[in-house]
């Protein structure tokens, strides 16, 4: 059995590099270290299904790294703004996350942390790349009845990834791990049953 998100990266002469926009924000003022997880979110996108890469799958805003930017963070807000409209100027970076294989895809991916300092209004900017774009509660997404492991079959290879029920959607895959991990990570996570197995929505 292997997991979906891989622990090494694809060959750094073919990979393609890619950054992605973890924002929390919260309906109260305040700054990011006194967030509560009840009062949290996340914003979250769910890819066309007309894509190439990841159709109609729930990810975080974010894509390849362009030449004119400056790193990986300046990636990151930059897919962030042309998926969602949100207002740069609201957004704190609190830091990088280590960068992390998508192998299906050949991109090696770093998730940039950053915390909605003042949210701004969000949108599908560009129906062709995105369906839709929402916030997800944390309380519903740390809610041990809506929590899955998804299964992809290939071959003779299983990958297995934690999943999200949330939304009236699936959150799987590489971001359904990357938010596992960090809410290991925070000390947020409640003991879930990780024989409930459910197929991933391909």
């Amino acid at each position: 059995m292997r997991d979906e998100i891989r622990d090494s990266l694809p060959d750094p002469a073919l990979a393609r590099q890619a950054s992605v926009l973890v924002l929390f924000g919260s309906g109260s003022s305040g700054p990011a270290y006194s967030a509560d997880p009840e009062d949290c979110d996340v914003l979250l996108v769910e890819r066309a299904a007309t894509l190439e890469d990841h159709p109609g799958q729930i990810g975080f805003p974010g894509g390849g790294v362009e030449p004119q930017d400056a790193d990986v963070i300046a990636a990151a807000l930059r897919e962030a703004v042309e998926e969602t409209g949100l207002d740069p100027a609201g957004v704190e970076i609190l830091g990088q996350l280590p960068q992390t294989a998508l192998a299906v895809s050949n991109f090696a991916v770093t998730p940039v942390l950053a915390w909605w300092r003042a949210p701004s209004p969000v949108f599908a900017v560009d129906l062709a790349e995105s369906a839709r774009v929402f916030r997800a509660p944390v309380r519903e997404l740390l809610d041990p009845s809506l929590r899955r492991m998804a299964a992809v079959h290939r071959g003779r290879s299983t990958f297995r990834s934690p999943a999200f029920l949330v939304q009236d959607t699936v959150v799987w895959g590489f971001t359904g791990g990357i938010l596992n991990k960090l809410f290991d990570e925070l000390g947020w996570s409640r003991d879930w049953d990780r024989n409930q197995e459910m197929l991933a929505p391909l």
